[in-house]
């Protein structure tokens, strides 16, 4: 759905434009990459406006009544990415949203929130010299980012591997791979400075398998953990601070758990999940201490 808020001749049908500036040229993620198609998520909240920001191999679906991305999708292609390219080093607005709608450099000032990338190298940076180092660019936009707790835990280093492990397992020997990822976005996400901060994130990645499309699904969760937490919690965050954020922990979930979280569709992929069905209810979501005890039903 089209944003009232976005500036006339800016955005057509939902798609952010531009033919002159900066992002010129931007075609975004391609649903057809692997083959059979794989749909940019949508949201289905009623009344709730959605943009897509189109960059180099990847494309943001940004909620501007929450200032952040409610879904992002990349098409990695892992037998052509490029060493050595790093994302710019300096954070900066998208040109195609208005400042007051997406969340910047205020959000991350003298704190301890990190610009939690959503698309991440090497992800999208492949292909061509130009084209990788464009990509590479395209990062370090503020679409592209939440706010995360600066925590550096096993269960965080387990989720920025999980991609790796699965372009080295899952997609041979094409070795292509589709990530969409976000922000869970609830409505009762604490509130700074203007942006209500996200207390979980998601990942599905998809490749083809079989001919057939293939799926696994993910939460990474950022919330206070209450058993050791509970003082802390109970007296409040020091006013002006950031929310309390717990430790990383990183689970596999079943998809369709990811599309009711976070009210996305999620096209063909809930029916594509590789997880076996869990011998208990209690087992539904899966705690990872590693990336290979992924369960992909072979």
């Amino acid at each position: 759905m089209t944003s009232s808020a976005f500036p006339e001749g800016r955005v057509a049908e939902g798609r952010a434009t531009d033919d002159r500036g900066p992002l010129a040229g931007r075609t975004g993620f391609d649903e057809g990459f692997l083959g059979p198609v794989v749909p940019l998520p949508e949201v289905t909240t009623r009344g709730v406006e959605s943009v897509v920001l189109p960059y180099t191999h990847f494309s943001v679906v940004l909620r501007p009544d929450r200032r952040l991305a409610a879904a992002t999708a990349t098409a990695v292609d892992g037998t052509h990415l490029a060493e050595g390219v790093a994302p710019a080093d300096d954070w900066r607005p998208d040109p195609r949203v208005p400042a007051d709608r997406q969340a910047g450099a205020e959000l991350y000032r003298n704190n301890s929130l990190e610009h939690g990338r959503l698309v991440d190298l090497p992800g999208p940076v492949w292909g061509p010299a130009a084209e990788a180092r464009s990509a590479a660019d395209d990062l370090s936009h503020y679409p592209n980012a939440a706010p995360r707790a600066d925590v550096h835990n096993r269960a965080r280093r387990v989720w920025e591997a999980l991609e790796d492990h699965l372009l080295g397992h899952a997609a041979v020997p094409d070795r292509r791979l589709v990530v969409l990822a976000g922000p869970v976005l609830h409505d009762a996400d604490p509130p700074y400075r203007g942006v209500q901060v996200p207390l979980r994130f998601w990942k599905v990645a998809v490749f083809v398998r079989d001919g057939r499309l293939a799926a696994t699904a993910y939460v990474l969760d950022q919330s206070p953990d209450l058993a050791r937490d509970a003082d802390r919690a109970l007296a409040g965050a020091v006013p002006g601070a950031p929310p309390l954020l717990g430790a990383f922990r990183t689970y596999q979930v079943p998809v369709a758990d990811v599309a009711e979280l976070t009210g996305l569709a999620l096209g063909p992929l809930p029916a594509a999940d590789l997880m076996p069905p869990p011998p208990a209810p209690e087992l539904r979501w899966r705690r990872l201490e590693a990336p290979d005890e992924t369960l992909m039903d072979i």
